[in-house]
């Protein structure tokens, strides 16, 4: 569907821009490390966050995802759709919800990542968006 993008091709890509960056902030924890208290107290501090980012006009979405009990998967082989429940791989770590923000550098997603509540307890992966120029607005 979209090429494989290579290491060097991407660093190449983010050298020779000088816009500003969307950035996905995908959130990873152990769902059972969270008491209904520390998920409450966790949930709070991150909708602060959000609505800082949102009035200095970095935020662009930002939700947190159901528990990996609600997901289901979608393979597909030999043309055949083949749809089982749950997550895609078992992992130590479980996806659990995301910010996307548009800021002017890696050490601006790197500072907000930072100040996410769920980091005390898991990782936060920052990545790029890749611009592809053909691709048709979002409702974002």
């Amino acid at each position: 569907m979209f090429p494989r993008l290579t290491a060097a091709s991407s660093d190449l890509l983010l050298q020779h821009n000088d816009n500003p960056m969307k950035y996905m902030l995908l959130v990873y924890s152990q769902e059972k490390c969270w008491s209904e208290e520390e998920w409450m107290a966790c949930a709070k501090e991150s909708t602060a966050l959000c609505h800082e980012l949102n009035a200095k006009g970095q935020l662009i979405s930002a939700s947190p995802l159901q528990p990996i009990a609600m997901s289901t998967s979608v393979r597909m082989r030999d043309s055949k759709r083949l749809v089982t429940d749950g997550p895609f791989a078992e992992t130590t770590e479980q996806l659990g919800g995301y910010f996307l923000v548009d800021v002017e550098n890696l050490d601006q997603a790197l500072a907000i990542a930072a100040r996410i509540p769920a980091a005390k307890k898991g990782t936060i992966e920052v990545r790029p968006l890749f611009d592809l120029p053909d691709l048709p607005q979002t409702k974002l």
